[in-house]
């Protein structure tokens, strides 16, 4: 057993360390440019490297341990208990990072793969894929978010007399006469009702705080 321990001239061996460093790089670009980008949880970072990590080596492993259809039967037993232990486990992750989860996994273990009759190129174009993929939803969801913050104001009633004012070719006078008035940065104005018996008009301010 130990007589060439220091022996490591085996092409599988050398085989398995090249995709490794790619798993790695691919791994750097999913968890560290896109994910930790968007979501600063630093200890997830940890977890989703060492699971990718270690998802990578049981996939390389298991082929060679059993024969090749054992290989890809333990392997899918082990991804299926993965996901449970995932999904029951760990109440606080919440369905993005859950994703993120997943996707390490997923990319982990199709890199593991022995590659047969199929284009390392190939491998390379679909890890891109997976990875521009988060990254787009990710520009997108943050687009979202911005914008919904912008449109969230608070909002303030006050009772105002210039009827005149509120006609529309004065709009943007009465944005500055309300602003002018109550020292608050308002953003758009909304008529709540009119009183034209009594002359006056109640209006909803909305601002940011």
């Amino acid at each position: 057993m130990f007589k060439d321990f220091f022996n490591l001239n085996s092409p599988e061996f050398w085989n398995i360390i090249e995709k490794f460093l790619i798993n790695l790089v691919f791994l750097f670009l999913l968890i560290r440019a896109v994910y930790y980008r968007y979501s600063k949880k630093r200890n997830y970072v940890f977890s989703l490297f060492l699971m990718g990590i270690l998802i990578f080596i049981l996939g390389s492993m298991l082929p060679i341990v059993f024969n090749a259809d054992m290989g890809k039967l333990g392997m899918a037993i082990g991804l299926f208990a993965i996901f449970t232990i995932i999904r029951f486990r760990t109440r606080n992750l919440s369905a993005k990072d859950m994703s993120y989860f997943f996707t390490v996994i997923a990319i982990s273990a199709v890199n593991s793969f022995k590659w047969v009759n199929f284009p390392v190129l190939g491998i390379f174009i679909l890890n891109i894929i997976i990875i521009l993929s988060a990254y787009i939803l990710e520009v997108l969801l943050a687009r979202k978010t911005k914008k919904a913050k912008k449109e969230k104001y608070s909002t303030h009633p006050i009772i105002y007399e210039n009827l005149e004012m509120l006609k529309s070719q004065h709009k943007e006078e009465l944005l500055r006469n309300v602003a002018e008035i109550t020292g608050i940065d308002v953003k758009k104005v909304r008529i709540r009702r009119v009183n034209y018996k009594e002359k006056f008009a109640v209006l909803d301010l909305y601002y940011n705080d």
